[in-house]
């Protein structure tokens, strides 16, 4: 019903499906190490060996092997810093265009570095891309929303998560040993996204840029009725999304910084929401298992690597069970279902975990549990954490505020990565009552203090803030809603 009468165009979904290629190629170098680790990890060790006639110990090769994994994390930190710059000088879809050359010479890199022998440009390859991950994934919420109908805003964002989830799972199957995983295939496997890539060149110059930018950042309302015209075919439409732009021009603050940013009364509730959303998004445990899952199995089952490639699967179902829900059941809702969800069942990998050696047939049991907190996550905190800002802020604040949810998604990426191997070695299976922990307080946090989003206007939001001095509304439930 809703997408009748959205007047959904040609134009519309075609600039969606250009600019989600983006995540495709995150999703892929986010997969694709999994099951080829021991491989690289070799490729590594015979570097060092041809270097200095020994090999690596474990601990130094596990170290390596974390801040290889990491390092894409690390340059995504990186590269959120930019997203306010790119976004207001050149527009969001010329943005993303700029930030895919980053990805064309990561891959170009990282091909390279198996002909070189050398593990370093691998590593740099990786915080290369790193940095296209950090300004795409901040970009293309941003330009996916400003271009979607209001009732349709929050399902067209959840196809950045579905198509990052795609990108995983294609990952997964071409790491896998079957097929381009190998001593002699890896580096090429590597340089894979380089198709994605080319064809967003192919793709996105044909788009319409951002309505919202050509006049509120811009003051160019011809060519925003023009774009508006291409995106909706449907003169009614455009005349009403127009006047609704101009009231939301008529409270913009000109030459925005980041220092108003953080001092404007009415953002502060807005930047904690968006602060413990986004952490707890990354630090409830999904993270580590899509970095680390084959070798989490690999103890306990001779096919480990295809119980990894069925996280994949999972992943991408539930991405697609997200976005069918995403304007039915609204964002709140959904966090909280997942953030419960995910805090139990770390709860339960705890205790199969610490048993399994006295009863090994839980492994199945603890299998199906790593499949619930895939699920959980992809329900809701996956997809709302990369969008969520985007609805809460208003149009100067909003490309600083994705700036910031990029920081923090990915800051706590390269935490998670970096120190799950070593936390895994010291605390067992007590490392999930750590994820169970953020889960839980991020719930509690979700219950509180998140309004509701599903169906508003950027304005609207952004006026309710305004008028309450920074603190939602209450509803007669005592749950802070936008109603």
């Amino acid at each position: 019903m809703a997408f009748t009468q959205s007047h959904l165009t040609a134009t519309l979904l075609t600039s969606i499906l250009g600019a989600v290629l983006g995540p495709l190629q995150i999703g892929y170098h986010t997969g694709n190490v999994n099951a080829p680790a021991k491989i690289i990890e070799e490729f590594f060790n015979c570097t060092w060996r041809a270097r200095h006639n020994h090999s690596m110990t474990d601990h130094s090769l596990t170290l390596l092997w974390s801040l290889s994994v990491s390092m894409k994390d690390f340059g995504a930190l990186l590269g959120s810093l930019g997203v306010k710059y790119l976004a207001d000088s050149y527009g969001r879809r010329n943005s993303i265009l700029i930030a895919n050359c980053l990805s064309v010479a990561a891959a170009c890199i990282m091909f390279a570095s198996k002909e070189s022998e050398l593990f370093e440009v691998l590593i740099l390859g990786r915080m290369v891309f790193g940095l296209f991950c950090g300004l795409v994934m901040s970009l293309n919420p941003l330009y996916i929303q400003e271009l979607s109908p209001t009732n349709l805003r929050g399902a067209f964002a959840t196809l950045n998560q579905v198509s990052l989830a795609s990108g995983t799972l294609i990952g997964m199957v071409a790491g896998l040993e079957t097929t381009l995983g190998t001593k002699s295939n890896w580096a090429m496997m590597l340089s894979l996204s380089l198709i994605p890539a080319l064809t967003q060149y192919l793709v996105l110059p044909f788009c319409p840029e951002s309505p919202r930018y050509l006049l509120i950042n811009q003051g160019e309302e011809r060519k925003a009725e023009s774009a508006l015209l291409r995106l909706r075919d449907h003169a009614d439409k455009v005349s009403c999304e127009l006047e609704e732009m101009k009231e939301e021009a008529a409270h913009t603050q000109t030459g925005f910084t980041i220092r108003d940013f953080f001092q404007k009364q009415s953002y502060r509730q807005p930047i904690l929401i968006v602060l413990l959303v986004n952490l707890g998004s990354q630090l409830s445990g999904f993270n580590a298992i899509i970095n680390y899952s084959t070798k989490m199995f690999q103890a306990k089952f001779d096919d480990a690597k295809y119980l990894t490639l069925g996280v994949g699967v999972v992943n991408v179902i539930f991405t697609l069970v997200a976005f069918y829900f995403m304007e039915r059941a609204g964002r709140r809702k959904l966090l909280l279902i997942g953030f419960l969800s995910i805090a139990v069942c770390n709860l339960l990998m705890t205790i199969v975990d610490s048993v399994l050696h006295l009863v090994p047939v839980l492994q199945s049991l603890q299998v199906l549990l790593v499949f619930c907190v895939i699920s959980a996550y992809e329900l809701g905190p996956g997809p709302i954490s990369w969008f969520i800002a985007a609805e809460l802020f208003d149009q100067p604040g909003r490309p600083i505020a994705m700036a910031f949810t990029s920081m923090v998604n990915w800051g706590g990426k390269f935490v998670l990565a970096l120190l799950f191997p070593p936390l895994l070695k010291i605390c067992g299976a007590y490392v999930y009552l750590i994820f169970m922990a953020v889960a839980l307080l991020a719930f509690a946090f979700t219950w509180l203090r998140l309004p509701e989003t599903k169906g508003r206007t950027f304005d609207d939001i952004a006026e309710e803030f305004r008028g309450a001095d920074g603190i939602p509304l209450h509803n007669s439930s005592g749950f802070n809603t936008f109603t």
